[in-house]
């Protein structure tokens, strides 16, 4: 008996935990709200943050002057990243973003670490 309740609790934390993921985030003139697979409010942040270039459901990418800011699924800013340095984001997707510099792709993770390059194709 003990064991099926311990099963049944950890099965709930499992899927709390994997509700956790971005599933959409809604934009309004003011506002990011960042909301999970059930529909459920996540966080809401102000645009002043900058504009968004992408997410997942593990994080998403904001531009904010000469600045691309991480923040992960709970809405919390991981890292800065210069624009010079990253390009322009691409895409979005996993827990990986690309960008472009000049006739160069980047692979980034989502903790901001370079993990591939590759000439962009003409």
């Amino acid at each position: 008996m003990k064991k099926l309740l311990l099963i049944a609790v950890l099965s709930l934390l499992s899927a709390s935990l994997q509700a956790q993921g971005i599933s959409y985030i809604e934009t309004t003139r003011s506002w990011y709200y960042l909301y999970d697979q059930n529909g459920k409010k996540i966080k809401g942040l102000s645009t002043t943050i900058g504009e968004l270039q992408g997410y997942s459901a593990s994080f998403f990418v904001v531009k904010s002057g000469s600045w691309y800011y991480l923040y992960d699924s709970k809405g919390n800013k991981t890292k800065a990243m210069s624009v010079s340095m990253v390009g322009k984001v691409l895409s979005v997707a996993g827990d990986t973003f690309t960008s472009q510099v000049g006739s160069w792709i980047y692979t980034w993770d989502k903790e901001g670490k370079k993990i591939a390059v590759r000439a962009a194709q003409h």
